[in-house]
């Protein structure tokens, strides 16, 4: 963690204000940004007010920090829609009802909509030299490759926003990732030389993946709080197969629980780590998704991987786990009325799970193969439709790997 002088002092005199921004680039947070959600959960939960800033302007330019090129710019309409999606998303994860502590949303749009470039320039560029600027780690290393004025331009936006929110809301304090330290800086920069005030910046390091990289809006292989993008499933199987050694600063970053059950989850940890990974997944799917979400988490993982999951389990299971399921296994649509023929011959002709009626019969008579968890032992038994699930579904399995989904289509 990196922070400016005297940060700890602020807070002796009362409550403070504080913010981090956030730039609608894409539809969805990630759990990359998940870090500063809870960084500003616990501001809150320790008496202090939080301020959501959504960066309608800033997102309209693109963040240049530690980029190797470009971003694409994003429409007005486009960064407006993410706006609403990614407040959404925060209204689940922080208070914003609260009289004294309530989080407040605050968009940087507001600040530059009615200013005209020669105002920009005079009051916000001349703010800071270009050798103040270019001297930021952040833009040194796009120099190279070249950096748009537009882009080089962010730092001055985002110091100004601070500036505002100093002005506006006695705002004193800025946090954010580790990438973002020049910026905030920068703002608070703006506020002594422009208000001759003094603001404060504390980040955090940023959570990276197993090559290094972090978990950006643009960036590949990302976890999304949005179930559209990332399903309940996928979001819990991300905790679960998290790296044993990665745990403990997991639970730091992500978990409300005390420091005093944080370090017995450490214990546990060198007896136990699928356990201590499962009570993480369970905890972050219950607060990003739901406690119905979780459910069906835990009935697909059940049905997937459960010794004790059965044929009369699986007649339970909802169409939220079906829909999740669909997306974990490979989907084989089948007529309704193929049910009127032979296992032998679903399993074949039907489907194509199998190459060749010969291979299938080997698979049935080693009983690898298993309906809805329901060992198959005679390939001539006519399908039926006692085995539909929700109507239009039914789940196979060849052996521990090979797991199917039919889709069932047209009518019987």
């Amino acid at each position: 963690m990196d922070a400016t002088p005297g940060v700890e002092d602020i807070f002796s005199s009362g409550p403070v204000t504080g913010y981090i921004g956030f730039d609608p680039t894409a539809p969805s947070m990630t759990i990359g940004n998940l870090v500063q959600i809870m960084l500003l959960d616990l501001f809150q939960r320790t008496g202090n007010k939080p301020i959501v800033l959504m960066g309608g302007a800033t997102g309209l330019i693109g963040d240049p920090s530690f980029k190797n090129a470009e971003r694409d710019l994003k429409s007005i309409e486009e960064v407006n829609v993410n706006i609403e999606k990614q407040k959404q998303q925060c209204k689940k994860l922080l208070d914003f009802d609260s009289e004294t502590t309530g989080a407040s949303f605050v968009n940087n749009y507001d600040f530059y909509k009615e200013m005209k470039v020669l105002d920009f320039l005079r009051d916000v560029g001349k703010t800071l030299t270009v050798n103040y600027m270019s001297a930021k780690e952040s833009v040194k290393k796009r120099m190279e490759t070249g950096i748009s004025y537009t882009e080089f331009s962010y730092q001055l936006l985002q110091g100004y926003d601070f500036q505002v929110l100093y002005e506006t809301y006695d705002c004193k304090l800025q946090m954010g990732g580790s990438d973002q330290w020049g910026n905030i800086t920068a703002g608070t920069e703006f506020v002594r030389r422009n208000l001759g005030g003094k603001a404060y910046a504390v980040t955090t390091p940023l959570l990276t993946k197993a090559d290094g990289s972090k978990f950006g809006k643009s960036e590949t292989g990302n976890i999304w709080l949005d179930p559209t993008l990332t399903n309940p499933y996928q979001f819990y199987q991300f905790w679960l197969n998290s790296e044993d050694s990665e745990v403990p600063k997991l639970f730091r970053y992500f978990s409300r629980r005390s420091r005093a059950e944080i370090e017995a989850m450490d214990v546990l940890l060198i007896e136990n780590p699928n356990e201590v990974k499962r009570q993480l997944a369970e905890e972050l799917t219950r607060r990003i998704h739901s406690e119905e979400a979780l459910q069906s988490v835990r009935a697909i993982s059940e049905l997937l991987f459960g010794k004790e999951f059965n044929e009369s389990s699986i007649h339970t299971i909802s169409a939220e786990s079906i829909h999740m399921l669909k997306s974990e296994l490979p989907v084989v649509s089948i007529q309704k009325s193929d049910l009127e023929k032979s296992w032998l011959d679903v399993l074949t002709e039907g489907s194509g799970i199998f190459n060749s009626k010969g291979e299938a019969k080997r698979a049935i008579q080693a009983n690898a193969v298993q309906i809805n968890r329901k060992r198959l032992t005679d390939s001539a038994a006519i399908a039926g439709t006692d085995n539909i699930l929700l109507n239009n579904y039914i789940f196979v399995e060849n052996g521990k790997k090979a797991k199917y989904v039919l889709q069932l289509e047209g009518e019987i």
